[in-house]
């Protein structure tokens, strides 16, 4: 008979790892450890108890088949479950098949309530809330080239969580560019696809306040054990956890625990894995397990495409010229967006006034210290003609002259180039001409840049003269 445990365990693991792939073999093989053999008992030493159920749960057969072919029909497999405790000894084998408590002597014993840190004692509460906003979902969350990564990361993960090599899911930013509201649409979509999945969505403020919660109240065990309970994590402004040692460290276990059993763990934070300062070495190197994807400014185009989706939602038909002076004054912030829109509906309501221009300028002086002047294409229009001496209504005109022509290019690439106006709304300052005729236009113009420095030169000229304008 064979009698060295190491042997006999290494057979083993060459016998799994034929009907095991290859990510399940080293999450859930490579970390035991052969213990002993004694009278044709193996015994091995998995990390903790969820480890020997899931071993129990997904690959008994494996293990069985294994055993039976290096130990015979009488072999047996024993489990030591490590404990987590720093100085704690390993708990006593449990024989396959068998229960075994995961925290030793504990104030609330395996098997009874375990503590649910969001409801308020005295009241129960028989279901995890999610405490998601339902009014965060995918439908509303505008893509851009802003956020494209993020959100097409967030979706995958939300139809398939825990399944996909996104995991952790690293969702990073600055504050207000819609980190939140994403990461609370993946969990809103979790909770419509799959009702069985238990999905938390958890600030880091909260987190650490029930930690000290539980700290004061023996009950930290408890906390650990409700958190595994969760199939979908999320948790904002992981990046609050710094300089918190103890956080770290209950947070890490849960993490480990979470992500062994194909738990999904989605973290947001305002800035990327790497210049997470005051967070311990082995959780940065967790965060980067998953995919980290940034959420970037909106452009103008998105931040336009967002505020319309936001009158839309409001009931709200806003001048075009109105949007896009928010939308060009409002760069680096959505929440600001919001922002802005209450202030209009407010005023227009309370004033009894129609929502204008004028209104938006008073308004948008609250959330803005230096409002751009605003560069208009009939500005454009006015200043090139009169460079080359034609009228604006030639411009606007069918006349194919050259000159006409070369004017009337410019002041398209100029408008292109200067405003934020659409390339249909720039064709249709021309007379009603199409977006086709205004790339065209860019295009012929952007060949003279590159071959007459003549025409460069007079295109540089009126450049100046038109951002002088602003400051006027």
């Amino acid at each position: 008979m064979k009698n060295d445990h190491i042997t006999v365990w290494d057979n083993c693991l060459q016998t799994i790892k034929k009907y095991v792939n290859a990510q399940s073999f080293k999450t859930w093989f490579e970390p035991i450890r052969p213990v002993r053999l004694h009278d044709n008992a193996l015994t091995i030493q998995v990390p903790n108890k969820f480890f020997y159920e899931w071993l129990e749960e997904h690959y008994v057969a494996e293990l069985k088949m294994a055993m039976r072919q290096e130990l015979g029909e009488s072999g047996r497999l024993e489990y030591q479950i490590l404990m987590s405790q720093t100085g704690a000894k390993p708990e006593a084998p449990t024989p396959n098949g068998q229960q075994s408590p995961l925290y030793g002597n504990n104030n609330n014993p395996q098997g009874g309530e375990i503590k649910n840190p969001f409801v308020i004692p005295g009241i129960k509460k028989m279901k995890i809330d999610p405490n998601l906003n339902k009014s965060y979902i995918f439908n509303n969350f505008i893509e851009g080239d802003c956020n494209r990564l993020a959100r097409s990361a967030g979706f995958a993960v939300a139809k398939k969580p825990g399944g996909t090599a996104f995991n952790p899911l690293f969702l990073y930013g600055d504050s207000g560019l819609g980190k939140t509201h994403l990461v609370q649409a993946i969990g809103n979509d979790v909770t419509g696809r799959f009702p069985e999945k238990t999905v938390l969505y958890v600030s880091c403020e909260e987190f650490t306040n029930q930690i000290i919660n539980s700290i004061k109240n023996n009950a930290v065990q408890d906390f650990v054990r409700f958190y595994q309970l969760v199939d979908v994590l999320l948790v904002d402004d992981i990046q609050f956890l710094a300089n918190k040692n103890k956080m770290q460290e209950i947070f890490f276990h849960i993490f480990n625990q979470l992500h062994q059993a194909g738990k999904q763990i989605v973290l947001t934070s305002d800035r990327p894995p790497k210049d997470l300062e005051g967070i311990q070495e082995r959780l940065i190197s967790r965060f980067k397990w998953g995919l980290s994807a940034d959420l970037n400014v909106p452009e103008f185009e998105t931040r336009m495409a967002i505020f319309e989706s936001k009158m839309s939602r409001e009931g709200l038909d806003i001048p075009s010229d109105v949007t896009e002076f928010i939308c060009f004054n409002i760069k680096n912030n959505i929440r600001e967006l919001e922002g802005v829109l209450i202030s209009l509906i407010a005023q227009s309501s309370l004033n009894r006034q129609e929502i204008d221009l004028e209104l938006a300028k008073k308004v948008i002086k609250h959330f803005v210290k230096n409002i751009s002047k605003e560069i208009t294409v009939e500005f454009i229009q006015e200043l090139v003609a009169d460079h080359f001496e034609v009228s604006v209504d030639k411009l606007q005109g069918k006349t194919r002259k050259r000159q006409v022509v070369i004017a009337r290019q410019l002041s398209m690439y100029l408008a292109k180039k200067m405003t934020n106006k659409s390339l249909k709304a720039i064709g249709e300052n021309f007379g009603g001409r199409d977006h086709s005729t205004v790339i065209y236009s860019c295009k012929a113009v952007q060949d003279l840049l590159d071959t007459d420095t003549i025409f460069k030169d007079t295109v540089a000229g009126l450049e100046k003269k038109i951002k002088m304008n602003l400051h006027e």
